[in-house]
């Protein structure tokens, strides 16, 4: 049985790896011709264009891999279908529960690469594609609004993974963010216990120390003094201070404001999981990043899935159709699939639906079909 195994895991992988290269092959020329429009400013040439559409191809493997696994392995099994090589793997006792786990041993290893693609490899070529496109284009990233970047940084007194005492209210404006996370026209707004504004920050330029330490240049200090006066009659006082520059604590580093430069579902899972503890620990909405959080866990298992689903193909024999009919039928089932990741990612966005309900919907919806499919064609034998 272990040389059955290995034939189908073979003519499976190759079957994929077929698959993912056209697919590949087509986002790429997309991609590349998305980019021209842009090669001509500044010093973005069409080396930089090639660059960057090469770059973006771990993103694109780890995205097609789910579908790819199920348009090859559905022809895989229908090529093994329409020469009756199938039926001659039944009569040497390959049963459906057989077939299964050897169709699970080759997802098991591709469902491990789509994981690590996803975590190391696709994050890390997303966020260099994206600096050498911004660096050779003289671009940066300014926010969605006409003021630039907001964030909420409340650092504490214990260090934030250890949940200290935060010793300070403030809001920080970042007019540009540069491809090196480097901060472009800061402003800094603190506010003391009583929620009143304490002190303003106005900087040029804020780079990136260590260990949670910003070099701030060029700043402007303007601190208020709030004082009571005879019966509650409010004082504001202000003083103004200049400096080169000033040494900055802050709960924000390079790799919080990297996610800005690159888009959740493109983050890695450890990424992901430490800006949504930053969000949560400055009060604010973090759905968005715990969607993509959870789809990070959920998406390598939709690879054993969707093998779960090419199955039944190699069931079915003339009277459903030759092999290019079963293939068309699994791009219709791949496509959906993407659909509905994207769908029900964005009716959780807006139902506050829980993050994990909304990332793995699609991958049961599709686990289901798979099994109720391998019911039919048990009846149906």
């Amino acid at each position: 049985m272990s040389v059955l195994s290995r034939y189908m895991g073979r003519e499976i992988r190759a079957a994929v790896i077929f698959v993912l290269a056209g697919f590949l092959a087509l986002f790429a020329f997309f991609d590349f011709i998305s980019e021209i429009e842009d090669v001509g400013k500044g010093a973005y040439g069409l080396r930089h264009a090639l660059i960057f559409v090469l770059l973006g191809l771990p993103a694109h493997v780890y995205e097609l891999l789910p579908i790819a696994v199920l348009i090859g392995a559905i022809y895989a099994m229908a090529q093994f279908a329409s020469n009756s090589e199938f039926t001659a793997m039944r009569a040497a006792g390959l049963g459906r529960g057989r077939a299964l786990q050897a169709m699970f041993r080759t997802g098991v290893v591709l469902a491990l690469a789509t994981a690590l693609i996803g975590e190391f490899v696709a994050p890390s070529a997303e966020k260099l594609a994206q600096g050498i496109r911004l660096g050779a284009i003289g671009g940066s990233i300014g926010g969605k609004f006409r003021s630039g970047i907001w964030i909420k940084d409340d650092p504490r007194d214990g260090g934030q993974a250890e949940g200290g005492s935060a010793r300070a209210r403030r809001f920080v404006n970042i007019g540009e963010l540069e491809p090196d996370a480097s901060m472009r026209r800061v402003r800094i707004f603190e506010f003391d216990d009583a929620q009143r504004l304490s002190r303003i920050i106005r900087a040029d330029r804020g780079v990136y120390v260590d260990r949670g330490q910003w070099r701030l240049l060029g700043v402007t200090t303007v601190t208020l003094s709030h004082r009571e006066l005879f019966r509650g009659a409010p004082l504001l006082s202000s003083q103004t201070t200049t400096a080169a520059e000033i040494d900055w604590a802050s709960s924000l580093t390079p790799d919080l404001l990297g996610v800005l430069i690159v888009m959740p579902e493109r983050m890695s899972a450890w990424n992901l999981f430490r800006y949504i503890q930053h969000l949560r620990d400055n009060q604010q909405d973090a759905v968005r990043y715990e969607i993509a959080f959870w789809k990070k866990l959920v998406y390598p298992f939709a690879v054993l899935v969707m093998l779960a689903l090419a199955l039944p193909s190699a069931y079915m024999q003339a009277r459903a159709g030759g092999v290019g009919y079963k293939v068309f039928a699994g791009i219709m089932l791949g496509v959906a699939f993407h659909f509905l990741n994207g769908l029900f990612a964005h009716l959780g966005l807006l139902n506050t639906w829980p993050a994990w309900l909304s990332a793995s919907l699609p991958s049961v919806v599709a686990l289901l079909l798979a099994l109720s499919m391998l019911a039919w064609v048990d009846r149906a034998r």
